[in-house]
């Protein structure tokens, strides 16, 4: 039986797992819906599987659509599933053991998968899920903004006050994506008006953040993506888009990928000074989740950081929330893997991924991963624009 991967402990060379061992071709590649509730709509999955044919000509293996429970397979499938998969036995159940059986991530709690990871509970006598580690807040301080992860009604309006005594605060629901749901507090009035508009339930169960709001934020992309014996590390900036209700959401991001790992990127020497503390924020926290959370292993990682004025006119920077599974740069991602995969030589390309609502003109020479009338958000574009001929940073 194969065992999970260990982490490397927090100050090794690599930021990485070490990898599981390949396992032999031929190999069945499946989309894996994990939650119907999530990631499910139209366009989620008809990119999702858009992806996952495209990983499989990279994997040398035969794409067979969505995971059929029913149907037979050789050998244990390599998954592209909707979620970060958050039951270690149904990890271990479905042949998942290492970052060369998935296109994605696995944690040992599902708290770990949502925003509510990135803060501290307010205080030692605040409730809190089990599984939590107190020491993830420590190793990554000065990589995060200041904030809470609350798991009550009452935690939430103490914190919230906290925060307000140095500024405004930003009240974030924890699962949401894309920045949808999230609500700027300006006084105590206006954050009881949210945190009573919430279902205490809901924040019993997964948390609500609350976190110092930054005025006019760069918002960066950190990631990873590790596929066969490819690792492809990346670094860009995001842009917002307005959907088709009116409300700004992410719109793409503009992004560079090199071959190797997060220290391949810190290797450039002109890299700008804001860009290179994102850089470093982001592997600061990649490191201190594999040290604080055993179990967890990912070949998909991505860090947003977002970068601005804070309390007091300061400027800040710190990592938002982290994704392992499929995401907004994946166009990008899988685009750099093939053209890696095409020239063994190159070591450097840039691609910009858009999701553009409304009617859309797509360029001729995208690489188009959906476009249609999604019947939950209207038109939608998503499609990905490659430059190999990427020679600097």
């Amino acid at each position: 039986m194969k065992t999970a991967l260990r982490p490397r402990p927090a100050g090794s060379a690599s930021t990485s797992p070490a990898p599981s061992p390949l396992r032999p071709q031929p190999r069945s590649l499946v989309t894996w819906n994990l939650d119907p509730q999530a990631y499910c709509s139209a366009h989620e999955h008809a990119t999702r599987s858009d992806f996952a044919r495209r990983l499989a000509v990279l994997k040398g293996c035969d794409y067979a659509g969505d995971y059929d429970e029913r149907q037979s397979y050789t050998g244990a499938p390599y998954f592209v599933p909707s979620n970060t998969v958050t039951d270690a036995g149904l990890a271990e159940a479905m042949g998942i053991a290492g970052v060369h059986d998935l296109f994605g991530g696995v944690v040992p709690h599902a708290f770990i998968a949502t925003k509510a990871i990135t803060h501290p509970v307010a205080g030692a006598e605040a409730p809190q899920p089990p599984g939590w580690n107190p020491r993830f807040a420590d190793q990554i301080a000065g990589s995060a903004l200041d904030g809470f992860s609350c798991f009550s009604r009452d935690e939430a309006r103490r914190a919230g006050r906290t925060l307000l005594g140095a500024g405004v605060v930003r009240i974030k629901p924890v699962t949401a994506t894309g920045g949808r749901g999230q609500v700027v507090a300006r006084s105590a009035e206006a954050l009881d008006r949210c945190i009573d508009a919430m279902d205490e339930a809901d924040i019993a169960s997964h948390g609500v953040v609350l976190e110092e709001n930054l005025e006019r934020p760069v918002t960066y992309s950190v990631g990873q993506v590790i596929v066969e014996r490819m690792v492809v590390s990346y670094y860009g900036q995001q842009r917002l888009a307005r959907d088709n209700a009116g409300e700004e959401v992410y719109g793409g991001s503009d992004l560079t990928l090199v071959r190797g790992d997060f220290e391949a990127l810190l290797a450039a020497a002109d890299l700008a000074p804001p860009l290179r503390h994102a850089i470093d924020q982001a592997r600061r926290y990649h490191r201190a989740v594999l040290d604080c959370y055993p179990g967890f292993f990912a070949s998909r990682t991505n860090y947003d950081v977002a970068q601005g004025t804070g309390r007091g006119g300061a400027w800040r920077s710190g990592v938002l929330e982290q994704s392992w599974r499929v995401g907004g740069a994946t166009g990008a991602e899988i685009a750099a893997l093939e053209s890696f995969h095409a020239d063994p030589a190159r070591e450097r390309v840039r691609a910009s991924t858009f999701e553009v609502y409304g009617p859309a003109t797509v360029p001729a020479h995208a690489i188009v991963s959906y476009q249609g009338v999604d019947p939950q958000v209207g038109p939608l574009a998503k499609y990905t624009l490659l430059n190999p001929h990427a020679d600097s940073p």
